[in-house]
């Protein structure tokens, strides 16, 4: 493809392949009309979003044994999509949002390597309101905090976008932001249960990986 290299690995969940398109590698950069720039993606960043991380990963198993009954669902940072293409196959109301300009179209190709629906996506950035995009009785997200403003950012989000009975799932790779997401989202009423989880294969106990579930107004 014109401006940066892909190619296809495999990862199972649940004992069920999914087949992804994923960046070469994470030195790719392309942005010829400059919608990266625009998105305040830098060149350093901009293949990130290209990549099935740990956290991103642990996501997606998660997602496959969440309760999704009668649920709308909605994932900040999608990139390549494996946690909404989770979803998407167990028939959850799921839609995926991010601000790279290719997240779309990785997500969209990526639901057609699995034969499954396109899942509907919606181009966002967290620094700007979005209210036609409604209210969730589920965010999930995975290695959001990776900065240390995000934390305010994605609490935002919530604020905006969580019904007042709702769920928050990040799992988080031991970035040091997750406490202060945790203080702010007691402020919005949110109870949290904490499952330290591997990262990695060779990530070894104590575990840096969080699994972060949020709950408010009571069990849902």
């Amino acid at each position: 493809m014109p401006g940066y290299q892909v190619r296809e690995i495999e990862h199972a969940v649940a004992g069920r392949p999914f087949r992804l398109r994923v960046l070469s590698d994470t030195q790719q950069f392309a942005d010829p009309d400059g919608h990266g720039e625009r998105a305040g993606i830098s060149s350093a960043t901009w293949s990130l979003f290209g990549q099935l991380w740990p956290a991103g990963a642990l996501l997606a198993h998660a997602m496959e044994r969440f309760d999704i009954e009668g649920k709308r669902i909605l994932e900040l940072g999608c990139g390549i999509g494996l946690a909404s293409l989770v979803l998407q196959r167990r028939g959850a109301d799921i839609t995926a949002t991010d601000s790279h300009p290719l997240a779309e179209v990785f997500l969209a190709y990526n639901a057609a390597l699995n034969n499954l629906p396109a899942v509907t996506y919606r181009h966002m950035r967290w620094d700007e309101p979005l209210p036609a995009l409604g209210r969730f009785d589920a965010i999930i997200a995975s290695d959001v905090l990776y900065e240390r403003g995000h934390a305010e950012l994605i609490a935002g989000l919530v604020g905006r976008h969580a019904e007042p009975r709702a769920e928050v799932l990040v799992t988080d790779p031991g970035r040091g932001n997750s406490n202060r997401f945790t203080r702010l989202l007691a402020g919005q009423g949110f109870d949290v249960e904490e499952e330290r989880c591997p990262i990695a294969d060779d990530d070894p106990p104590p575990y840096r990986g969080r699994l972060l579930h949020f709950r408010r107004g009571g069990p849902a």
